[in-house]
């Protein structure tokens, strides 16, 4: 039944908003920061809702097209707008299973097409000169070193970092610990030099006064805390520029890299799908960029029609080399 009432409405609101947030945290196990995007995507829905005077379980299809329109004419940026249709998607499927609504006004609404840009990938050289010039006078340079070390050895995600545990880390075993997206955790290789690098850092994290409850992470800030995930970019972003390195540099270009770099090595996809953490090896396809010139050896290596052709160019230097062997008759 409708409520005209707009307090009555809006309460409707926070109590249906507050029952999808348990069911992103608890049934679809969610990140917080995950979260937190989807209920401000939706917040941007309720808003155009309130000025159109619409409630939730009246929207029909044309009211989401004309509120998509909205996200384009104020310039938000296609990928973001794809986001946000998406977040506004799973908010009436979860209406449709808590028997709120019948139909799906969403089902039609389509998001907008973006291209797939692929990001910037370090060299391996550029990355050894971003850890190597890391002025260790400083009294964060050691960790700075282990987090940039950590990030390119282990692929990881900046949420993943920030929340390493000390309980966490089997060196002993060559194996850390990582919590990843939905609270799935798994064992990732670090690289001896990755471990060296964080020993290193436990001689500086040792003087540091770690406040109650952050005892056990394993990157400490000055104040005794955890990392945040804006420090870590700081921090890459400042070793980018001292280094001279023009590329748009992140915590995300490591993991990036991470992964071209084994590929390029001659690792196995489904390896290297495992230790980034992907659901699909779609993700991984997409994620990892593969060199050009690989690409094209690889097919020229492994495809039957060029296998068939280089088994008959073979057959004829054979032929070529058998008939020069023969004795002149002339």
């Amino acid at each position: 039944m409708k409520i005209n009432n707009k307090r009555d409405n809006n309460d409707k609101n926070r109590l249906l908003i507050k029952k999808y947030e348990q069911y992103l945290l608890l049934e679809k196990a969610y990140s917080r920061n995950t979260l937190d995007a989807y209920l401000s995507d939706l917040d941007k829905l309720l808003s155009f809702l309130m000025l159109e005077d619409i409630e939730i379980e009246d929207v029909a299809l044309d009211n989401l097209q004309n509120f998509a329109a909205g996200l384009h004419d104020i310039g938000i940026h296609p990928r973001s707008q794809a986001r946000i249709i998406s977040g506004i998607k799973s908010f009436y499927r979860f209406l449709i299973l808590d028997d709120y609504i019948e139909s799906d006004p969403t089902e039609l609404l389509e998001c907008p097409k973006i291209g797939f840009k692929l990001p910037d990938v370090l060299s391996v050289q550029e990355i050894d000169s971003m850890i190597s010039t890391i002025d260790l006078g400083k009294k964060e340079g050691q960790r700075n070193r282990a987090i940039l070390e950590t990030l390119y050895s282990c692929g990881l995600r900046v949420s993943e970092l920030i929340n390493l545990k000390l309980s966490e880390l089997y060196f002993d075993e060559g194996f850390i610990k990582v919590e990843g997206k939905g609270n799935k955790q798994r064992l990732v290789p670090i690289s001896p030099r990755a471990i060296k690098e964080i020993k290193n850092y436990f001689i500086d994290r040792n003087t540091i006064k770690i406040k109650k409850d952050f005892e056990d992470y394993l990157f400490i800030s000055r104040r005794g805390t955890s990392l945040s995930r804006i420090m870590v970019f700081h921090i890459i972003k400042e070793q980018a520029e001292i280094t001279g390195i023009k590329k748009n540099v992140s915590p995300h270009t490591f993991r990036h890299s991470f992964a071209t770099h084994l590929l390029e090595g001659g690792a196995n996809l489904r390896a290297i799908q495992c230790m980034l953490g992907h659901e699909s090896i779609t993700t991984t396809e997409i994620y990892t960029h593969i060199d050009r010139n690989m690409l094209r050896s690889e097919i020229i290596e492994h495809h039957p029609r060029n296998i068939r052709y280089r088994e008959k160019q073979n057959i004829i230097v054979k032929e070529a080399e058998n008939k020069d062997c023969l004795p002149d008759k002339t």
